[in-house]
């Protein structure tokens, strides 16, 4: 074959680099929306890759997890949101009140001011064009969502909330929570797509310095082990009700296979389910 027409692994592997250096996106990788989460990760999730977002009950995983999701399908990306805690209209109606800071008290009662109600009603317009495909974790769990998001299909994010929702419960759960984490995985390299599952880490009060850790996922260390990145969330206010840091939240990377281990400040609105990034408070 000439030299001219070689497009080997590497040479390809080259020609994305240097599209990259040239200011083009890198094909492999999907922008969470959060700047400095993606900074850390030098762009954003990678497809091929399973991200496990992990932290205390109540510490906003899921809001954190779907508000990836909506920001991904904003940029006019492939993104799939299963939850396995709320039904579809109880995802809808979170959506709506995290683009549309809005309380969801106020959406379900409709007790909303001129502006509010405006900023609701240019957040739903948006949606309608701007929203991942959004489910309830199917029966056969991780073999169905591998046919949905399947090769072929342009798919490039799968959120999944939460790791629990996977697991049947009739053996050893830290067996089942294994086999999943594993099996998805092998999802994220099948389908080239990025993966991103949340876990909760309960009983974290009860320590010193309640930042969750590595060691604290279990699934027989599978989380530990298989993940490519690993996402903590740490709000100090949940157990400290000092004034001025109800909202602070620091997103730490546990684990980044490809880079470093850092964290992000971001800010968390309780009352609208919003999470902000202080790079960019206004997104």
């Amino acid at each position: 074959m000439p030299r001219g027409a070689d497009i080997s692994p590497l040479s390809l592997l080259l020609g994305r680099v240097d599209a990259v250096a040239d200011g083009a996106p890198s094909p492999d990788t999907v922008p969470s929306g959060f700047p400095s989460l993606d900074k850390i990760l030098g762009g954003g999730l990678r497809r091929g890759d399973l991200v496990v977002l992990g932290g205390d009950v109540g510490s906003g995983k899921s809001a954190f997890a779907l508000a990836v999701a909506l920001r991904v399908a904003q940029q006019q990306r492939s993104a799939f949101y299963y939850s396995g805690e709320m039904t579809v209209e109880r995802v809808l109606e979170r959506a709506l009140a995290i683009e549309g800071r809005t309380r969801i008290d106020d959406l379900r009662r409709g007790t909303m001011d001129e502006q509010t109600r405006a900023g609701v009603g240019a957040a739903a317009v948006r949606l309608r064009d701007e929203l991942p495909v959004i489910a309830l974790v199917p029966p056969g769990r991780v073999e169905t969502i591998a046919e949905e998001v399947g090769p072929g299909r342009g798919t490039e994010l799968v959120v999944i909330d939460g790791l629990s929702a996977l697991v049947p419960g009739v053996r050893d759960t830290a067996e089942e929570e294994a086999t999943a984490v594993r099996a998805l995985k092998q999802l994220a390299l099948d389908a080239r797509v990025a993966v991103l599952l949340t876990a909760p880490l309960p009983n974290l009060g009860a320590r010193e310095d309640r930042r969750p850790t590595l060691d604290d996922f279990g699934a027989q260390h599978a989380v530990k082990e298989r993940a490519d990145v690993v996402l903590t969330l740490f709000r100090e206010g949940m157990y400290d009700n000092a004034r001025g840091i109800e909202g602070a939240t620091e997103l730490l990377v546990r684990k980044n296979r490809n880079g470093g281990t850092e964290y992000a400040d971001l800010y968390f609105y309780a009352q609208w389910m919003r999470f902000e990034d202080m790079l960019d408070p206004d997104r």
